[in-house]
């Protein structure tokens, strides 16, 4: 299992970027913080997206914050990106791991507690639980779960991989520590960071309320 900080997780997609750069967005997010990016877009073409993940994993290389690719592997591999995150209908971990290596960062959504207990056989370095609460960001077949549901779909997660475990879906400043209490490693972002006027400002804001949480976590186990 490879090392991955989940502590905040930002998630560029062209459609919430507010017609800004994502490279200029990437940059801003993790001078604030950022752990962990993703590059995500559901409507752009191969060759488009192997470009923009390329420009991205450029701009990451001096920070040491890895990129990875929403979904498609095929874009992984050919942008150089540190890895992949995939769906329950995506390529399964297993083939991924085959063809990105054993060091790339693989993580996996999961919904429900069986997809959490069926994560003990897979190769997977995170998984990422959602959508907790409702966004606009993505369109959810499924209800959200809310903390209650996260908190114990997150409990079997961990116990059947070890693997640390992050929150996604309609997560902010405001809620962002009760979902560390909760029992998230951390959480992802898109809207929360990327929409707003000075990324770098609130990733820092968000970045603390989640290190605060953590800290206070630690200290009540």
């Amino acid at each position: 299992m490879n090392a991955v900080d989940l502590r905040l997780y930002g998630i560029i997609d062209p459609v919430w970027t507010g017609g800004r750069p994502a490279v200029d967005l990437a940059r801003a997010a993790v001078a604030g913080g950022c752990t962990l990016i993703q590059y995500r877009d559901k409507s752009d073409d191969v060759r488009r997206m192997v470009d923009s993940a390329r420009a991205l994993k450029s701009a990451l290389a001096e920070t040491g914050v890895p990129l990875l690719i929403n979904d498609r592997v095929d874009v992984a591999i050919a942008s150089g990106a540190d890895g992949v995150h995939l769906g329950q209908t995506d390529m399964h971990p297993a083939d991924a791991r085959r063809l990105l290596g054993p060091s790339a960062i693989i993580g996996l959504t999961v919904k429900t507690a069986a997809q959490a207990d069926e994560t003990f056989r897979l190769p997977v370095d995170y998984t990422c639980i959602g959508g907790v609460f409702s966004t606009g960001s993505k369109v959810n077949e499924d209800p959200p779960v809310g903390l209650e549901g996260f908190s114990r779909i997150a409990f079997r997660a961990r116990l059947a991989s070890g693997a640390p475990v992050g929150a996604i879906a309609g997560i902010t400043a405001d809620n962002a520590g009760s979902v560390i209490a909760a029992g998230a490693d951390g959480v992802a972002v898109i809207s929360a960071i990327f929409m707003v006027d000075d990324v770098t400002a609130e990733t820092r804001r968000l970045r603390a309320i989640i290190d605060k949480a953590l800290e206070q976590r630690r200290q009540a186990q």
